[in-house]
């Protein structure tokens, strides 16, 4: 609607309000529409220690702080922020697919890193891009820069020196 020349204002009659984005009462790709059972299900992986907190945290406080920067700055041209939250695959990119085990830094600091790449990258991509959806090209461009990543931020080592004795 906005690349045709309607404001948000116009626009917000015609899309899901943010409780049947939260409740997940609206059409949608499967698995992402719900956005309060990804919300119970990623704070039982974060219960449980399958996951920690850093990425889908910071990955989501990325998003809302640079799409509310530009709702703020025009809100006629721009979606709220919790419209982008709540919308497409971010939930479900933060909680389930940044959190990968395999892919994803090591380190706290590397994580927060991380997350924050794939929160620019998929405001950029929603925002600036000709694709609506951002979240699993962020993901995968961030997945490349983990080996870099890890160099920078290391983890600490046990101990700081060997002790050899000869017997």
């Amino acid at each position: 609607g906005l690349m045709y020349g309607e404001t948000m204002t116009q626009l917000s009659a015609k899309i899901p309000s943010t409780m049947e984005l939260l409740l997940g009462i609206t059409g949608g790709s499967i698995g992402e529409m719900s956005a309060l059972a990804l919300l119970i299900g990623g704070i039982f992986l974060i219960v449980r220690k399958v996951i920690t907190w850093h990425i889908p945290v910071t990955m989501l406080v990325t998003m809302a702080v640079m799409t509310g920067i530009f709702w703020l700055v025009n809100p006629e041209q721009y979606a709220n922020p919790l419209i982008h939250i709540l919308s497409g695959g971010a939930i479900l990119g933060a909680f389930y697919m940044a959190t990968d085990l395999v892919t994803s830094p090591m380190t706290k600091k590397g994580m927060i890193i991380f997350a924050i790449g794939i929160g620019i990258i998929t405001v950029v991509i929603r925002l600036f891009g000709a694709y609506p959806e951002g979240v699993s090209f962020a993901i995968i461009i961030m997945n490349a820069f983990v080996p870099l990543i890890n160099t920078y931020f290391k983890p600490r080592r046990f101990g700081n020196k060997i002790k050899s004795k000869i017997i």
